[in-house]
């Protein structure tokens, strides 16, 4: 199931003209991760569209704000090196964050995103590591099953912008019908 650049519009309407950029590259991502099926992809896309504020953002504001400055030093997140909280900070479209997600997210696509990672801004690269990420965590499944919270809390780590991306589901629900 390929999404159409009209589809995309009506799911996320301010995607505005960025949203022919992505369509394809988004297409390509979904399809080779096996992100197909109306139910998944529109778990996929509402997603996407939380987390990068409709395909606006593929890279995290940084201020840093108290939350963000707390990136700096984490061992979770792989951020060993002075300066590791701002290089890796969020970026692609679901955001991958720290330097032990970036070294996995590149080796899962064959990039060296240690030290390039600004290449998660790329619109193909920012589709394939969401998708990627997607992939890893399993959320195909929890889509399936109409698990939509839950795959929230994969993506998040809570329930941060629930009501948004419950509201982008259930549009992207009725459009894949």
């Amino acid at each position: 199931m390929s999404i159409t650049p009209q589809q995309l519009l009506q799911i996320l309407p301010n995607a505005g003209p960025v949203a022919g950029a992505f369509v394809p590259v988004l297409n390509a991502a979904m399809v080779h991760y096996q992100i197909i099926g109306p139910k998944r992809v529109a778990a996929f896309i509402a997603q996407i569209g939380h987390e990068s504020g409709q395909l606006k953002y593929v890279k995290e504001i940084w201020g840093p704000t108290a939350a963000q400055a707390k990136y700096e030093g984490r061992k979770d997140l792989g951020n060993t090196v002075v300066g590791d909280g701002s290089r890796y900070r969020g970026r692609g479209l679901i955001q991958i964050t720290g330097r032990a997600n970036y070294i996995a997210c590149g080796e899962g696509l064959g990039l060296d995103l240690v030290k390039q990672p600004e290449l998660l801004e790329n619109p193909q690269h920012a589709c394939m590591s969401a998708a990627w990420f997607w992939a890893t965590k399993g959320l195909s499944t929890l889509a399936d099953a109409g698990e939509f919270d839950k795959i929230t809390r994969r993506i998040n780590g809570g329930q941060n912008g629930a009501a948004d991306r419950q509201a982008l589901y259930a549009r992207a629900l009725k459009v894949l019908a």
